[in-house]
């Protein structure tokens, strides 16, 4: 007998109905848990590997991994602002957002599966890079994309989970949008 994905939902077809509602529960914080575990595990690799602002390249001319901080949003919107209030501002946003996103899970849970798995990642995200706020301060990045000179912002799991989900969101929201017409 193997673990393939067709005897564990063959499996999960034999258990009853409300386990099957229990499942599905759960999968939204196992998914959540497992963006946060693999978010700070990157980033404890990078920052026990790397010093600040070391660049490798992995892929010449378009992938190198970096550890660099990031003390603002995304794409460092806001990071020039030097004031105290810009990280209690950023604590309380991304606490906002996780509290949000699991309340807007709750509500939408029952219309499409897709949405609690987009929404499950993008508060993965959330709650990865509110980890780095709380231990650091900052966030660490270190996916660092380039072509011809041109870089791209640097970034990491949490982000990219973030934008996976928002994504995917918008996707099944276009579906669902077309299937009631």
């Amino acid at each position: 007998m193997q673990l393939t994905p067709k005897f564990v939902i063959d499996a999960v077809k034999l258990l009853p109905k409300s386990t099957h509602k229990a499942l599905f529960e759960m999968a939204y914080f196992g998914i959540l848990a497992a963006v946060i575990f693999i978010d700070q595990l990157t980033k404890a690799w990078v920052l026990n590997s790397f010093q600040l602002y070391e660049s490798r390249v992995v892929v010449p001319g378009l992938f190198n991994l970096v550890y660099v901080t990031n003390t603002g949003a995304a794409f460092s919107i806001l990071a020039d602002v030097d004031s105290p209030w810009r990280h209690y501002f950023f604590l309380g946003i991304g606490t906002v957002a996780i509290i949000g996103l699991t309340v807007a899970w709750f509500r939408m849970r029952k219309e499409n599966r897709l949405y609690g798995t987009a929404l499950a990642l993008i508060c993965g995200g959330a709650a990865g890079n509110l980890v780095d706020r709380l231990r650091f301060g900052w966030v660490v990045d270190f996916l660092d994309f380039h072509l011809r000179g041109n870089h791209w912002p640097a970034f990491n799991i949490a982000d990219s989970a973030i934008c996976v989900g928002a994504g995917l969101f918008l996707i099944v929201n276009i579906i669902e949008v077309r299937k009631e017409k």
